[in-house]
């Protein structure tokens, strides 16, 4: 039963996302036909348009670009909060058909990591527990397959691993970034967030610069729960987007 970590994977997306985007916002406002505004957009005035559209909030445009990532190492913990994000599309590996006779994946939280070896050590044989609890129902259950596969995940826990490709447009993942890049998001989510943004923003830095929290763009969203730290988050994400523009 191995620990996992974090593997986030650009698998694909939209050819030429910003040009395509500023294509949808130029053709709004011109009496041009697409051709001539196909041939007349350069990288340029893409990421000039992109930054017009995005400063007036006319963020249908940017819909049109749609980014798909790999992720592995995450929790079922993650998956629950994730999901929550309903535009988009999922394909999550099942605890239905997919057996862990063999035992699980498990993600250690720093949290208990921090208290020292002991308690690793302790949070470990919780783990071969309940890896043994499901063998246990595998076998009672009597049946084979995901028969007895979904009935014996009950006792898995909210640690085991799970693996998912995960696809958003530009305007859902600015959505995404704003609410789970903030400190005030669970730690884990928030680690996958900016992951994300760092692969995003490297293939189409216009329309991710200024992804991120609320304080990245101004006040912070937070109210009196704010972390206090916008200064060292805006450093944090100008870091990602400069480095990838």
């Amino acid at each position: 039963m191995p620990e996992t970590t974090l593997n986030v994977k650009l698998l694909g997306h939209t050819p030429e996302p910003e040009r395509l985007t500023a294509m949808g916002a130029r053709l709004c406002y011109s009496p041009a036909g697409i051709d001539e505004i196909s041939e007349k957009m350069s990288d340029e005035k893409a990421a000039s348009f992109i930054e017009k559209v995005i400063d007036i909030g006319h963020l249908s445009t940017i819909e049109h670009a749609s980014f798909s990532f790999g992720i592995e190492g995450v929790s079922r913990t993650v998956l629950t909060q994730i999901t929550r994000h309903r535009l988009a599309s999922f394909s999550v590996q099942s605890q239905r058909y997919v057996s862990y006779r063999d035992g699980f994946s498990y993600i250690v939280p720093e949290s208990i990591r921090a208290l020292g070896s002991e308690a690793v050590e302790k949070y470990e044989q919780q783990m071969r527990t309940m890896q043994g609890w499901y063998e246990d129902w595998q076998t009672a259950l009597g049946e084979s397959g995901e028969k007895a596969n979904q009935d014996a995940r009950f006792v898995l826990p909210g640690a085991c691993e799970t693996k998912m490709i995960l696809t958003m447009n530009a305007r859902e993942l600015n959505h995404f970034f704003s609410l789970r890049c903030c400190n005030r998001a669970q730690w884990e989510i928030r680690a996958l967030a900016w992951e994300m943004l760092k692969l995003a923003s490297n293939t189409a830095p216009a329309l991710f610069k200024t992804a991120g929290p609320s304080c990245v763009r101004g006040k912070c969203a937070e109210g009196v729960k704010t972390c206090g730290k916008a200064n060292e988050i805006k450093a944090k994400q100008s870091q990602i987007v400069k480095g990838n523009g």
